[in-house]
């Protein structure tokens, strides 16, 4: 009977549902994008290595506001690298980065050339050769930094897949061991790093990446003196060697007990619950959107089912004249209402897993994922405003007199 009811008026059903279809829609279709980010992030980390510590005088990560008092924090030095090499028993590995070599302002300038090629967008740092093993870089051609380069302070480079295209267009081959120039100094590339899977909208910072030895990039930028450890915790000791790492730098920085670090040191997982708390705040937009749909759509309903309930009070009078009890009434109108905001509710999820296949194909690298809980939600969501915006009609329905209905015209 509710989808013949709907049937019979299909147009005015469209309409009347309409602000449940937007809200629906939009929450499901933000909720897809998200979750596809949050994906890519898991899966950038799965590369990078789940069992890295990173630690930075600065805070690093997604994060919504900047603290000014960071600027005042003294940078880690290569001794507190080695302090924690030695001192941390469930550290197996570690690695630092003079990250950002060719800072705006500084002495070098990372803009590579070559035959008339160039290359500006590079984000040259300098790393010590156990940066590969951690980091799990891979070389599509020659072979990454090592000890020798690192300790000769060797004018040697490895450079990115984006790097390697600016310089040599439609050249997939015999790149190492081209000499390039570099903040006036020359430079030979020793490799040239593969394309890692995962990444933002088909990009990855290491896609833009010019790594060269970290002592070479203390010898030509001096005044930086920034330093980013990357530390690998021994299997099932992560923990140990995050707790372990933090209490030896806040010794070795004086940080009293009680104070809060006045240094930035978090696993992987950290990277992702900052993502999640930036992203709550973007699903609380969405979310807010979506209720002014749905507060919009549920009037609709109301109004609608208001109008039915005059419309068909002679139906009603003579239901109740063959002996319908006003709980089978109030159930009547109550399933009419529902189906009417759940239909809606499919109608937007159509809409939003059709505008998100849109958006895959014009935007080949934006992820959109649509997780099945915010179809479920968003089903449920409309079932439920159907419910609640359809009792006062309902309620109106049952208590009318029966022998009014039958002389209604």
């Amino acid at each position: 009977m509710a989808f013949d009811s709907v049937r019979s008026h299909k147009f005015r059903s469209v309409l009347t549902v309409l602000g449940i279809v937007i809200g629906v829609m939009t929450a499901i279709t933000i909720a897809s994008i998200l979750t596809g980010l949050r994906q890519n992030i898991i899966s950038i980390i799965e590369e990078y290595g789940t069992n890295n510590i990173y630690a930075f005088h600065l805070s690093t990560g997604p994060r919504t506001n900047v603290d000014r008092s960071e600027r005042l924090r003294k940078p880690l030095t290569v001794a507190d690298a080695e302090a924690i090499r030695t001192q941390a028993s469930a550290v197996d590995d570690i690695a630092w980065v003079a990250p950002n070599v060719g800072y705006g302002g500084g002495p070098f300038d990372d803009n590579i050339s070559y035959q008339g090629h160039n290359y500006r967008w590079g984000n040259t740092s300098g790393v010590t050769p156990s940066y590969g093993n951690i980091a799990n870089v891979t070389v599509r051609e020659g072979r990454f930094i090592n000890e020798m380069d690192d300790q000769q302070r060797a004018n040697v480079v490895v450079i990115g897949v984006n790097a390697a295209d600016a310089l040599f267009p439609g050249q997939n081959t015999n790149i190492a061991g081209t000499q390039v120039r570099m903040g006036g100094y020359n430079f030979e590339i020793i490799g040239v790093l593969e394309k890692r899977k995962a990444g933002f909208f088909g990009e990855n910072e290491e896609d833009n990446a010019v790594f060269i030895p970290f002592r070479t990039a203390q010898k030509i930028a001096p005044a930086r003196g920034w330093l980013m450890m990357i530390i690998r915790g021994r299997s099932g000791q992560l923990n140990e060697a995050l707790t372990q790492s933090e209490d030896i730098l806040r010794r070795r920085r004086g940080v009293k007990f009680g104070d809060p670090d006045n240094f930035d040191i978090k696993t992987a997982d950290k990277f992702i619950q900052q993502f999640d708390s930036i992203t709550a705040m973007v699903g609380l937009i969405a979310i807010a959107i979506s209720s002014l749909g749905l507060l919009v759509g549920g009037i609709g309903v109301m109004n609608i089912m208001l109008v039915s309930v005059t419309e068909r009070t002679k139906e009603i009078g003579v239901r109740k004249a063959l002996g319908a009890r006003r709980k089978d009434i109030v159930r009547q109108f109550l399933f009419e209402a529902m189906t009417l905001t759940f239909l809606g509710g499919i109608l937007g999820v159509v809409l939003s897993i059709g505008i998100s296949r849109i958006i895959t194909l014009l935007v080949p690298n934006l992820p959109a994922s649509i997780p099945l809980w915010a179809v479920i939600t968003g089903l449920t969501v409309s079932i439920g405003v159907g419910l609640i915006f359809g009792v006062w009609p309902a309620r109106k329905a049952s208590r009318l007199d029966p022998i009014e209905c039958l002389r209604y015209e």
